[in-house]
């Protein structure tokens, strides 16, 4: 890609129903909140990371970001109607990214290889998305660089009929799929995978996740 400005956006709006012990953004692996964990790692991959998240979030988030000095690296978009799923996050917090491409990462993804984020990157001149394929033929939208200004305007058409499938973009947009094998030589596939219970924290804690 020829644009040198790079952002990432963090979904972390969302309620952690299956966590189901508190905001999973501030669960803490080896001391460090998973959200900080992944913001410190985006901050050598990108210029800007904004952090997607409900307004009574914000003020948990910064004093957990700032605590680690990333407090003036982030900024925030918040969500203007809660929990309408990543959609509706990716839309509401590309109207605040000024570059052309922009990653999209959960924040449960404490593995996040910086590394790989900017090969996704380097692949993305010209489409509209560029989304790893994980094992198994599964796409990992939530770990992609995106159009900013593509993607904008099919979540409007997708959200305005309440369509909120993040998956379902696809088919309106002009995807660069990266293939597992690929995948496997740029990264560790552990790099992919989200937290969705305490039991995949203390694995991760157990196994000293940095």
């Amino acid at each position: 890609m020829t644009d040198s400005e790079r952002s990432a956006v963090v979904l972390a709006g969302g309620y952690s129903i299956r966590f189901g012990i508190g905001d999973k953004a501030l669960a803490a692996i080896d001391g460090k909140p998973m959200l900080v964990r992944v913001v410190d790692r985006l901050t050598s991959a990108v210029d800007t990371v904004l952090v997607s998240c409900r307004a009574e979030q914000r003020s948990d988030f910064e004093r957990a970001l700032g605590s680690a000095g990333l407090a003036s690296l982030t900024q925030f978009a918040i969500d203007p109607v809660p929990d309408r799923g990543p959609l509706a996050g990716i839309r509401n917090s590309f109207e605040r990214v000024d570059s052309e491409y922009a990653a999209v990462v959960a924040c449960d993804m404490p593995r996040l290889d910086p590394t790989f984020l900017q090969f996704l990157f380097d692949r993305a001149d010209g489409s509209d998305a560029v989304v790893p394929e994980l094992r198994g033929g599964h796409l990992q939208p939530m770990h992609a660089v995106y159009h900013v200004e593509r993607v904008r305007s099919v979540a409007d058409q997708l959200l305005a009929s309440d369509r909120r499938s993040l998956h379902g973009a696809f088919d309106r947009l002009d995807t660069t799929v990266i293939p597992a094998a690929t995948v496997a030589e740029q990264t560790d596939w552990r790099s992919l995978h989200d937290v969705n219970s305490p039991a995949d924290l203390d694995s991760l804690s157990t196994d000293s996740a940095r």
